[in-house]
């Protein structure tokens, strides 16, 4: 009963900024005076529809701020692109990266919007070629377009998927670079990664990410933590969270409170590690 009320009560994320980067947070704001813990990722990390993403609850458990820095649907352009937020990052004794999808970056088929990386911009006249009878204006969103163009020539989109998958590992290598400070990788899924490249589908976040790719990845980070949440957090549903009557399909597609702190106690020894050497 309590849950059903809560899901009728939209939230506020108390959007705040630091620094000098142009991109908005969740608040309230923090004092980065003293020593804290970054916390880098998407939705999830960001904690859409919940009052206490895994940030949070990992700064409770760890006894040191963890300030989230999280983004809806960021990829490592958004990442890259922003000097201020790798300032704020750099700022940091430790960083918890989640790991992000393959899809929402700009790339040689099409770009995506430099903050919100889920939004398709436009189509390169290479993707053109490769789909000439697709008219790419009916699309906004990555998601949408890569469903569709799976759908219509799965054999043509199989190039399409291995040049993202090569561009996500340079990303990300050069991401970690920038960051200049011990990172945690944050597998946070439904799946562990699979051994195929095409083994995880659109629909499943992080999408078109391997394990191949996570093992080239993984020497450039301090420490990989893989969450697979629990068959008892996913059947929870939307229990806990909070969102209007039009956000319930979203709110369905995300983590909830128990998923949130699985991944929260999940990062806990690695993080003692990093911060009391």
């Amino acid at each position: 009963m309590v849950f059903e009320r809560m899901g009728r009560t939209p939230l506020d994320y108390k959007p705040v900024r630091y620094g000098t980067s142009k991109l908005t947070f969740r608040g309230p704001l923090r004092d980065l005076s003293g020593e804290y813990v970054a916390c880098l990722g998407g939705t999830e990390t960001h904690g859409k529809f919940l009052d206490r993403p895994w940030p949070e609850r990992l700064e409770a458990d760890l006894g040191r701020p963890c300030v989230n820095f999280g983004l809806p649907n960021a990829g490592p352009d958004v990442f890259l692109r922003d000097a201020g937020l790798l300032d704020l990052v750099r700022g940091a004794s430790a960083v918890v990266l989640q790991v992000p999808c393959a899809m929402n970056l700009s790339n040689l088929y099409y770009d995506v919007h430099p903050r919100r990386n889920d939004r398709f911009v436009s189509a390169s006249a290479r993707l053109r070629r490769l789909y000439p009878e697709v008219d790419f204006t009916e699309f906004h969103f990555t998601r949408h377009m890569m469903r569709r163009l799976a759908a219509l020539a799965p054999e043509r989109f199989t190039l399409l998927r291995d040049s993202l998958q090569d561009i996500w590992i340079d990303r990300m290598q050069r991401a970690i670079a920038l960051i200049d400070r011990p990172v945690i990788l944050l597998w946070l899924a439904n799946h562990a990664p699979g051994p195929n490249p095409n083994s995880t589908e659109i629909c499943d976040d992080p999408a078109f990410v391997s394990l191949a790719m996570m093992r080239a990845i993984r020497p450039r980070a301090a420490h990989l933590t893989q969450v697979v949440i629990s068959n008892t957090a996913r059947n929870q549903g939307t229990r806990g969270m909070r969102f209007s009557p039009m956000e319930e399909s979203a709110a369905a597609d995300l983590p909830g409170p128990l998923a949130h702190a699985e991944a929260a106690q999940a990062l806990l020894p690695a993080l003692r590690a990093l911060t009391e050497a």
